[in-house]
């Protein structure tokens, strides 16, 4: 009787010597019948050698390694194994000196206190390397002493290197000139009365000399008092230059010079000529009005250094009005001061004043101006009537204007008539007034409701003569 059929998985022992191992239900040799089971020796059978495997086919395979070529492409070696790559392949061992790290150094010690402390001197002068005043600003946060001794040397360098403007001083033109002349006088000296008008444009030109063709045509705003109020017009630093240079055209035209404006050159005052130039070229002025208007400066001064003494008297025409020779050097130095001072503000540079004996000649221009100024505002209903007309050279009302600071003094106005004589005995108001202020009324920068005076006496005559020296200015 036969039993029951054995299972495939069963593990008992088939014909042929071989036990079958147990696999897993639905494995692949139970699930093909056509395939040879596998088998495994039983103990003590000996084991084959091992089926020898097909050469790796280096074209066909991409696990076959390369070595590089000639040409940089890696290839198969000679035996056709894989060629461990250092670069790409972190399981290659670079060698016992590549794996080993570096050691680390100990920090150096820090500088000891005799050390730190000899480098105070470098330091209160900026001598010191960046790691030393590192070190030494560490310790001055430790050490009081030594905090003490560093104040006291950064005092000691700031008294050694005072900090200075850099431009040159006013007056050391005048020093520099005055010391050559003593030693060696001029064949033909400058006039007294056109130094002012030579050191201005002197000090406008160096303020010039390192503009680029940015700051030429940098925004310049001229101000000056018209009709009750201020007013201004819009222009460049070089359109400045050019209408200080085409009013210095009327000086130039007096002394029988050529006219910057040309033979076709408008009949007119200052705001004519200067608005004629503005408007003749459809392009803007540029960097290149500097040197007719330098050249022609240094041509007035030879002329009226050459002239003699008796050209001081000649007419200059203004248009509405006539200055003489000398007074008219004196306003176009004004002129050359003030706009200078508008160039430097808008250039965000700083500019001093003229020297005290010129700028007191500046204010002496505008005091003897005053007198007519007033006559011409009371003929436009600008001013209260006169109060006590006399003759000419008959002392009238007066009043009295102090002048503080440098270029200051004292002057005598006469209220009712250009021709009556200031009389000390007839004041009837006094004003006080600091010298660069009372520039910046007659250049027509402040209105005189900003001027800030000490005022006695008569306010109607204080406003008047306030109001008289606005509109000394022009464009």
């Amino acid at each position: 009787m036969n039993g029951p059929a054995q299972s495939p998985d069963d593990g008992y022992e088939r014909p042929g010597g071989q036990a079958r191992i147990p696999g897993p239900r639905g494995a692949a040799d139970d699930l093909d019948p056509g395939r040879a089971p596998q088998s495994l020796p039983l103990p003590g059978s000996p084991v084959p050698p091992p089926a020898a495997l097909p050469a790796a086919d280096p074209v066909s395979d991409p696990t076959v390694d390369r070595v590089p070529d000639a040409t940089g492409d890696r290839v198969p070696d000679a035996t056709g194994d894989r060629v461990p790559d250092p670069v790409s392949d972190p399981t290659v061992d670079l060698g016992t000196d590549a794996a080993m790290p570096e050691p680390l150094l100990d920090p150096p010690p820090p500088p000891s206190h005799a050390v730190l402390k000899s480098l105070l001197g470098a330091w209160a002068l900026a001598a010191c390397s960046a790691e030393e005043t590192q070190a030494v600003e560490d310790h001055l946060t430790e050490c009081a002493p030594c905090a003490e001794e560093a104040l006291r040397l950064r005092d000691a360098v700031g008294l050694l290197h005072p900090e200075e403007n850099l431009d040159l001083k006013p007056l050391l033109r005048s020093r520099v000139l005055e010391d050559c002349l003593g030693k060696r006088p001029a064949r033909i000296p400058v006039p007294v009365w056109a130094n002012p008008y030579d050191t201005e444009t002197a000090r406008l030109d160096a303020l010039l000399q390192d503009f680029g063709d940015s700051e030429w045509h940098t925004p310049v705003r001229l101000k000056w008092f018209e009709e009750e109020r201020r007013r201004s017009q819009r222009t460049t630093v070089a359109g400045v230059i050019g209408h200080l240079m085409t009013v210095d055209g009327l000086i130039a035209s007096a002394l029988g010079l050529d006219d910057p404006l040309g033979p076709d050159a408008p009949k007119g005052g200052p705001t004519v000529r200067t608005e004629h130039f503005w408007g003749a070229s459809p392009y803007p002025t540029t960097r290149q009005v500097r040197d007719p208007w330098r050249e022609q400066g240094h041509t007035l001064v030879r002329t009226v250094s050459f002239a003699g003494r008796g050209v001081a008297e000649l007419a200059v025409d203004y248009g509405g009005f006539a200055l003489p020779l000398g007074d008219a050097f004196l306003e176009r130095a004004f002129e050359c001061w003030v706009h200078a001072w508008d160039i430097a503000e808008a250039v965000d540079y700083p500019y001093e004043p003229p020297s005290g004996p010129h700028l007191h000649g500046m204010i002496d221009l505008a005091a003897r101006l005053l007198p007519g100024a007033l006559a011409q505002r009371r003929r436009a209903g600008l001013a209260a009537p006169a109060r006590g007309l006399v003759a000419a050279g008959a002392p009238g009302r007066t009043l009295h204007l102090e002048i503080e600071g440098a270029g200051g003094g004292g002057w005598d106005i006469a209220l009712d008539s250009p021709g009556a004589k200031p009389s000390p005995e007839r004041t009837v108001a006094e004003i006080a007034l600091d010298g660069i202020e009372f520039c910046q009324l007659a250049a027509g920068h402040i209105s005189p409701e900003e001027a800030a005076v000490g005022q006695h006496g008569d306010r109607e005559a204080i406003r008047d003569v306030l109001f008289a020296a606005a509109s000394l200015s022009r464009l």
